[in-house]
């Protein structure tokens, strides 16, 4: 089975959190990474495991390299039924009422088109000592079990 690494991003820290993902998953699941503002929702394949690495923006908005990929899931509204997904949300708890929005609404969008969210949806917080990238190597270990199960 084959990851499929797609990360929206204001600053580029999803990007960093997306490759350091796919580090921990390259010898077992062959992961490509996307940036979501560059990738066709049609493109998503239920013979793949999806991982979701998306930050949030504004007051709890998808950041702008995400909308695309998102504005083209509501139009399109692709049968997802099969598609397993992982999220990684990026927030930071300063901004409590709105803390990861981006991941929960990029998980709320596929799961209503038939993917099954499966493994920890992570929400790391930009206030706290952990790196992102630490943090998404440490729950991509914990992935790899998740991902062999499909």
């Amino acid at each position: 089975m084959a990851a499929v690494i797609l990360y929206g991003t204001e600053t580029g820290t999803g990007e960093l959190v997306a490759d350091a993902v796919a580090d921990v998953l390259a010898a077992d699941f062959d992961p490509s990474i996307y940036d979501m503002s560059e990738y066709a929702a049609e493109d998503l394949d239920s013979d793949d495991f999806l991982v979701v690495v998306c930050s949030t923006y504004g007051e709890g908005e998808l950041p702008s390299g995400a909308l695309p990929f998102a504005d083209e899931l509501d139009d399109v509204k692709p049968d997802l039924s099969g598609l397993r997904f992982a999220v990684f949300g990026l927030g930071d708890t300063v901004y409590d009422d709105t803390f990861n929005r981006g991941g929960e609404i990029m998980a709320e969008m596929l799961t209503k088109l038939g993917a099954t969210e499966v493994g920890e949806h992570f929400r790391h917080d930009a206030s706290s000592t952990v790196k992102p990238a630490k943090a998404a190597e440490e729950w991509a270990e914990g992935l790899k079990a998740v991902i062999a199960e499909g």
